[in-house]
């Protein structure tokens, strides 16, 4: 199953890749394509159904709130803040319960979540530059888990097409602020879609 993501997840950036030529040819006041998150739209019957909900949204949401943190540690190049958030990503993650979701999407999440894991335990343990390879993928889990269960916040997926032959990762912000580059080429990048 990961294989399969993987790959289809290295297909898309590839044809993302050829669309992009380079940093300064996109233009940076196009409006961002508007992107719903359809895939975990459901409704709640129950009052019971709606706390279990809100418990999971908030473990969802300390995920993300962890992500991004770290990912403003790799802006800002500060490798020892990036060790320290990349360990506290792994307890988020660890502390996450799938059990609310269908079979299919339990699956899902718990490869997402131990690949994921994985990634934050070898950032809260290097040098920068691997700090940076592994937020790629760490990148690639998290749009993925947030496919599955939601976000109340508007996210941006931005993009740049100089690091590694293309690479994506998630914001809080519309305005770009790269984590593979950090000062060298803060501003490269574009806005590809917005979640939410």
């Amino acid at each position: 199953m990961k294989t399969v993501k993987r790959t289809i997840g290295k297909i898309a950036l590839a044809a993302t890749m050829v669309l992009t030529v380079s940093c300064k040819d996109g233009n940076k006041n196009e409006p961002a394509a508007h992107m719903s998150n359809e895939m975990h739209q459901e409704t709640m019957d129950d009052k019971d159904d709606m706390a279990m909900s809100d418990n999971q949204d908030a473990k969802a949401e300390a995920i993300l709130n962890d992500y991004f943190n770290l990912k403003d540690a790799l802006v800002g190049d500060d490798n020892g803040k990036a060790k320290e958030l990349g360990n506290k990503l792994v307890q988020s993650l660890k502390s996450f319960d799938v059990s609310n979701y269908s079979d299919n999407e339990k699956s899902e999440l718990n490869d997402i979540i131990e690949d994921a894991t994985e990634h934050a335990e070898h950032i809260s343990e290097s040098d920068i530059k691997h700090q940076r390879e592994h937020f790629k993928i760490l990148s690639k889990d998290v749009t993925d888990m947030v496919a599955i269960t939601g976000t109340q916040a508007k996210l941006y997926e931005q993009f740049c097409p100089m690091y590694d032959g293309g690479t994506a990762w998630l914001s809080k912000e519309e305005n770009v602020l790269n984590p593979y580059y950090g000062s060298q080429m803060l501003r490269c990048g574009k806005v590809q879609r917005e979640i939410n």
